[in-house]
C-alpha cells in the first residue's frame, strides 16, 4: 500500500470513528433513561408510568424524524447533514437536562429523537462509501459499534450519575458526547456528495416498492422478538433466576457486551452470505436461544451466560438488515437506510407490548421469551418469502431474456 492510500485509509478510519462516536451518544440517550426513570419521575413529580411516556416520546421522534429529516436534507452534502443532525441532537439532549415539567420533558425527548434514524441512515451509506472495497459491512458495523458499546459503558455510567448525583447529569453527559462528535465530524469526515442522488420527489417513490414495506414489517416483528425478552429482563432475573436487584445492572452490561460481539459477527455474516440470507440465519438462531432461555432461566449462573448469548445472537441482525434496507432502496439509499431505525423502534414498542400480554394474563416471566421466539420466527418466514420471491423474479427475467433472443 503506497503512502497516499495509507493516508486515505487513516482518514476514513477517523471518519468511521466519528460516526461510531455519534452512535455512542445516540445509544446512551435512548437507553439511559430506563435506568433513571424513578429519579426523573420523582424530580418532575409524576408517576413512573407517566415518566415512561418520555421513552415513548423519544421512540416516536425516531419514527417521525427518520424519513422526514432524511427527505428534507437531501439537497445538502451528506457530511454537512450529519453535522447538523448531531447539532440538533446535542442541543435538545442538553435542554432535556434542564426540563422542569412533564410537558417540557415530553417535548424535548421527542425533539431529541428526531435526528436518530436520519443520522444512522445517512451515516450507514456514508460508512459504506468511505470503506475499503468489499468492506462496507465492516464499516457499517463500526458505526453501529458505538450503539452497542454505549450499552456496556455509556448507559451504566449515565445511570450511575443519574442515580447518585442528578438525572440532569445523565443528559448533560450525552450533550458532551454530542459536542465531541460534532468536532470529530467537522475535522475528520471527508466531503461527501449531497444526501439524495434523486431528489425529494423521486425519493418518495421508494415507498411504492412493496419489498421495502415487507422488510419494514420483517424488522418490526423480527427485532421485536429481542425486545420482548429485553423489556422484561429485570423481573426474569429477580423473580425466576433468584438474583438481587443489584445484579440486574451487571446483567445489562453482560447483555451489552454480547451485543458488541454480535454486531461484528453479523457484519462478517453479511459478507459471507447475502444480507437477507444473513438476516434469516440471525433470526433463526434468535428463535432457538429465546426458546432455550425459558429452560435455562431457573439457573442463576446459566441465565447470566445465556444473557450474553442472547445479546450476541440478537445483534448479529443489525448490519445485515441495514444493508438489506440500503439495497432495497436503490437510488434512495439514505432514505431507505433511515427507515430501518423507524422500524427498529416500532419493534421496540411492539416487543414490549406483546411480551407483556402473557404476564398480564398470569403467566410467569419466562413467557416473554417465548413470545419473542414467535415474533422472530415470523421474521424468518417473511425473510424466506423475500428470498423466494427474488428467485422467482430472476427466473422469470431469465426466461423472458431467453425468449427474446
Amino acid at each position: 500500500m503506497n503512502s497516499r492510500n495509507m493516508e486515505t485509509d487513516k482518514t476514513n478510519k477517523k471518519a468511521l470513528f466519528a460516526l461510531a462516536m455519534g452512535g455512542f451518544g445516540i445509544g446512551m440517550t435512548e437507553f439511559v433513561i430506563m435506568g433513571i426513570l424513578p429519579n426523573v419521575a420523582s424530580s418532575l413529580d409524576v408517576t413512573i408510568p407517566q415518566a415512561g411516556h418520555f421513552i415513548s416520546a423519544y421512540a416516536l421522534g425516531v419514527v417521525v424524524g427518520a424519513p422526514t429529516l432524511t427527505l428534507l436534507s437531501g439537497r445538502w452534502a451528506a457530511h454537512k447533514v450529519l453535522l447538523f443532525l448531531m447539532l440538533w441532537f446535542t442541543l435538545f439532549n442538553t435542554i432535556s437536562a434542564f426540563s422542569n415539567s412533564y410537558g417540557m420533558m415530553l417535548v424535548t425527548r421527542f425533539l431529541s429523537g428526531l435526528p436518530h434514524g436520519a443520522f444512522f441512515g445517512i451515516g450507514a451509506v456514508v460508512a459504506g462509501k468511505v470503506a475499503r472495497k468489499g468492506k462496507a459491512a465492516q464499516a457499517i458495523a463500526m458505526m453501529f459499534s458505538g450503539l452497542t458499546v454505549a450499552n456496556v459503558v455509556g448507559v451504566p455510567l449515565g445511570t450511575y450519575l443519574g442515580q447518585h448525583y442528578s438525572w440532569s447529569l445523565s443528559f448533560i453527559s450525552v450533550g458532551v458526547v454530542g459536542l465531541f462528535t460534532m468536532l470529530a465530524l467537522y475535522y475528520w469526515m471527508p466531503a461527501q456528495e449531497r444526501s439524495s442522488s434523486e431528489g425529494m420527489a423521486k425519493d418518495l417513490n421508494v415507498f411504492k416498492r412493496l419489498e421495502l414495506w415487507v422488510i419494514i414489517v420483517l424488522t418490526i416483528v423480527g427485532t421485536g422478538g429481542f425486545f420482548a425478552w429485553y423489556s422484561y429482563i429485570a423481573p426474569l432475573l429477580t423473580e425466576v433466576s433468584g438474583h438481587t436487584q443489584t445484579a440486574v445492572s451487571y446483567a445489562m452490561i453482560i447483555a451489552g457486551s454480547g451485543m458488541v460481539v454480535g454486531n461484528f459477527i453479523g457484519a462478517k455474516m453479511a459478507e459471507i452470505f447475502s444480507p437477507m440470507k444473513a438476516v434469516i440465519i440471525s433470526l433463526s438462531l434468535m428463535v432457538a436461544v429465546l426458546i432455550l432461555n425459558s429452560i435455562i432461566a431457573s439457573s442463576p449462573t446459566g441465565i447470566l451466560i445465556w444473557t450474553f448469548v442472547i445479546g450476541m445472537i440478537s445483534f448479529t441482525v443489525s448490519t445485515p438488515i441495514q444493508m438489506a434496507f440500503i439495497r432495497s432502496a436503490k437510488g434512495s439509499e439514505m432514505l431507505g437506510a433511515s427507515m430501518n431505525h423507524s422500524a427498529f423502534n416500532m419493534g421496540n414498542a411492539s416487543g414490549a407490548y406483546f411480551g407483556g400480554l402473557p404476564i398480564a394474563m398470569g403467566a410467569d416471566f419466562t413467557s416473554p421469551s417465548l413470545v419473542g421466539a414467535a415474533m422472530a420466527s415470523s421474521g424468518v418466514l417473511i425473510g424466506v418469502m423475500i428470498v423466494l420471491n427474488r428467485r422467482s423474479k430472476k427466473r422469470r427475467a431469465e426466461r423472458k431474456l431467453a425468449f427474446n433472443q
